[in-house]
């Protein structure tokens, strides 16, 4: 095994776990999953701590806005406050905004259903990446982050290896070429490798760890 290998194996082993699996999401092709991703992506893009963001995820599902028909039919003022018990207090009232806006947009537009929205990208991830940016809210990082995360279930996404993972990679001292990166990582799920590279880009520990591990 080379130490590419090793740095890989100790990233993935230690901090492999992607961001919808923190946010309790069990990621499926269906519509409710789909949409918390999407409600995720959107929390996770803002400068705002990851670990917020993933708490708001988890209290906006607790509070019944799960899907685009709850979301959108919520008043204003009970998605912030939905936004502020789970400390996503700064980009409370935009954010509260933005999500009756897409909600409503999903709902109008693909019937609720990000697989329509897929279907309509007709395997075109560039398309792909560029209607999931008309959602209020969405910009290229939180495409970029949908995409991530999503790819272990649409296989015309993989590999998504964005600039972010790229740049962890490149901390990890890895190759920066997303096919040699999945060939390092073997059996690994692009999206778990991805999510990993990402916590190495933004936590120096998780680099560090990861390179004390591989030796």
């Amino acid at each position: 095994m080379t130490r590419a290998e090793r740095v890989v194996r100790e990233l993935v082993g230690a901090h492999g776990r992607t961001y919808a699996a923190e946010a309790g999401i069990t990621l499926k092709d269906t519509p409710q999953p789909l949409y918390r991703l999407l409600v995720l992506s959107l929390l996770l893009s803002a400068r705002i701590r990851g670990s917020v963001a993933i708490a708001t995820a988890r209290e906006l599902h607790r509070a019944g806005l799960r899907d685009p028909g709850r979301m959108a039919r919520a008043t204003w003022q009970e998605r912030v406050d939905a936004l502020g018990r789970g400390g996503y207090r700064r980009y409370d009232e935009r954010t509260a905004t933005q999500l009756g806006r897409g909600a409503e947009l999903l709902s109008e537009r693909w019937g609720g259903d990000l697989r329509r929205l897929r279907a309509e990208a007709d395997g075109d991830v560039a398309e792909l990446r560029r209607l999931l940016q008309e959602f209020p809210g969405i910009g290229p990082a939180g495409a970029d982050i949908f995409l991530r995360e999503v790819q272990g279930l649409w296989p015309e996404v993989a590999p998504w290896l964005d600039g972010r993972t790229l740049a962890g990679a490149e901390r990890l001292g890895l190759p920066k070429d997303p096919d040699r990166l999945v060939e390092l990582a073997g059996d690994v799920r692009p999206d778990v490798l991805a999510a990993a590279l990402v916590r190495a880009a933004i936590d120096d520990e998780v680099a560090e760890d990861s390179l004390r591990r591989a030796g």
